[in-house]
C-alpha cells in the first residue's frame, strides 16, 4: 500500500502524505505551510499566469502563505482575507456557508465590511492552495460578489478530481485521487 505521492510542483520535488477521506478514496495532503521555498516558487508561477487584478482574497488557512507571497513579490500589495470567524475589530461582516473535502462539518467564511468597501467596483483575483469540488471557491465568490468587486480570475496551486476538468480556473498541476490502496484514479 502506498502512503505517499511524490510531484514535481513548481520545479520542486515534494511527496505528498496520502490521507483517506472515505474506505475507498484517498486524497494527497498538500500543506504549504513550512515550506518557504515552495510558497515562493508557487506564488512566482501563478502570478506569472495571473489576469490584471487589483486585489488578491484567499479563506484562511492555507491560502494565507500563498497570497501574501503573491501579494510580497508582486509590489507589497494589499490582500485579503475571508475568515473562519468574525472577529472583534471587524466593523460588519458579509457571510457564507462552505462545505470543503478536507474539513468534516460545515464551516462559515466572513468578510470585513471594511475590506469590503476597498474591494468595491475592483477586479479581484481569488486564490487557494488547492480546489477540488470547488465550494470552498464557491463561497469566495460570492463574497467577492456580495462586496460589488469584478472576479477577474480563480488560480490554485493545485487541481484535483472533477476541478482539474474546469476551464475557469488557472492551476499549476494536476493532483490525482487516489484509491484505497494509494493508486492514481486519474
Amino acid at each position: 500500500m502506498k502512503t505517499a505521492y511524490k510531484m514535481n510542483i513548481a520545479g520542486l520535488d515534494r511527496s505528498l502524505p496520502l490521507c483517506p477521506i472515505s474506505d475507498k478514496l484517498k486524497i494527497g495532503a498538500f500543506v504549504i505551510f513550512g515550506d518557504p521555498e515552495l510558497t515562493t516558487a508557487c506564488a512566482k508561477a501563478l502570478l506569472e499566469k495571473a489576469p490584471e487584478y487589483d486585489y488578491v482574497l484567499t479563506a484562511e488557512s492555507k491560502g494565507i502563505p500563498l497570497a501574501h507571497e503573491m501579494a510580497r513579490l508582486d509590489g507589497n500589495r494589499k490582500y485579503f482575507l475571508a475568515r473562519k470567524a468574525a472577529k472583534l475589530y471587524m466593523n460588519g461582516v458579509f457571510e457564507v456557508t462552505v462545505h470543503s473535502i478536507t474539513t468534516a462539518k460545515e464551516q462559515k467564511l466572513y468578510l470585513d465590511k471594511a475590506d469590503a468597501e476597498l474591494m468595491k467596483g475592483k477586479k479581484v483575483l481569488i486564490v487557494d492552495d488547492v480546489i477540488s469540488t470547488g465550494e470552498s471557491l464557491k463561497a469566495l465568490e460570492q463574497l467577492v460578489e456580495a462586496t460589488g468587486a469584478e472576479i477577474c480570475g480563480r488560480m490554485a496551486i493545485l487541481a484535483e478530481g472533477d476541478a482539474t476538468k474546469r476551464d475557469d480556473i488557472i492551476y499549476l498541476e494536476k493532483l490525482p485521487l487516489f484509491d484505497s490502496e494509494g493508486n492514481p484514479l486519474d
